[in-house]
C-alpha cells in the first residue's frame, strides 16, 4: 500500500482526471472540501471507477447523532479512510464510529481518524486565538488519547508530533501527516512542515502531499521519488 496520499486540490472534475490520467498503477488520493464543494461527493465513484484509494477529508464536528448520520452516508460511498475534528469530543468520535459501522459496505468501513490541530495552526493562534494553554504538541497528544479511547484508527497529525503519538497511543495507532514538502518547496501557507525524509524517521504511517506533487513539472516522477523515500 502506498505510504504518499496525494491531495486532489482542484476545482473540476476534468482535472481530476486529466491528473490522474498521468498513473498507469492506482494510488491513494485525499479528496478534500475543495474538491468536494466544486463537484459534490459525485467525484468520490469517478475516483473510485478509477481503481484508486480515497481518503475523504470532509473533518466532520458537529454534535454526535449528526456526526453518526453523516458518517453512515460517508461509508456507503466505499471510501477508505474518512476523518473528525478531535475538537468535538469522545461522545462525538463514538458516534462517528457507530455511523460507519451502521453503513459499512461488505462489513467493512472506512478507517476514522481524528485532525489533532491543522498543520497551519502555530502555538501563538492555538494559545491567544483559540484559547487553549501550554504547548502544541501537549494538546495533540492529549486529542490523540481520546481518540484512541473513542475507537478511532489513527489522527491527522503534524510530522513533529508523529513520534510522541505513537509514545502515547502504540504503534498500531496511525498518524496521517499533512504539511510535507519537498526541500526547495515553498511552506505556502503551513507552519508545521517537514520533507517526506523527515516524515520517515519520526514514523509516520502516511504522508499528505499536495503542490509538491500537483504543480510539478512531472507528478508522476515527483509521486515516485516520494514513495521511495517513504519506503
Amino acid at each position: 500500500m502506498s505510504k504518499t496520499i496525494v491531495a486532489l486540490d482542484f476545482s473540476s472534475k476534468e482535472q481530476v482526471i486529466d491528473f490522474l490520467n498521468q498513473f498507469e498503477e492506482p494510488i491513494y488520493v485525499k479528496i478534500g472540501m475543495e474538491l468536494t464543494y466544486a463537484c459534490g461527493l459525485d467525484i468520490v465513484k469517478t475516483v473510485k471507477e478509477m481503481g484508486h484509494h480515497i481518503f475523504l477529508d470532509l473533518k466532520l464536528h458537529d454534535i454526535p447523532n449528526t456526526v453518526k448520520g453523516g458518517m453512515k452516508n460517508l461509508a456507503k460511498l466505499g471510501v477508505d479512510i474518512v476523518n473528525v475534528h478531535c475538537a468535538g469530543g469522545i461522545a462525538m468520535m463514538k458516534a462517528a464510529i457507530d455511523g460507519l459501522n451502521e453503513g459499512a459496505v461488505d462489513g467493512k468501513r472506512p478507517l476514522c481518524i481524528g485532525v489533532t490541530q491543522l498543520t497551519s495552526t502555530s502555538k501563538e493562534a492555538m494559545n491567544e486565538e483559540l484559547g487553549i494553554p501550554g504547548d502544541v504538541i501537549e494538546c495533540v497528544k492529549h486529542y490523540a488519547k481520546n481518540a484512541k479511547e473513542a475507537g478511532l484508527d489513527g489522527v491527522v497529525c503534524s510530522v513533529h508530533e508523529a513520534k510522541a503519538i505513537h509514545e502515547v497511543c502504540g504503534n498500531d495507532f496511525l498518524t496521517v501527516t499533512p504539511g510535507i514538502r519537498l526541500a526547495d518547496d515553498s511552506k505556502d501557507d503551513q507552519k508545521r512542515v517537514a520533507t517526506p525524509d523527515y516524515a520517515k524517521e519520526q514514523g509516520c504511517d502516511y504522508i499528505v502531499v499536495g503542490r509538491s506533487i500537483t504543480k510539478s513539472q512531472d507528478p508522476v516522477s515527483t509521486y515516485n521519488e516520494i514513495e521511495s523515500m517513504m519506503k
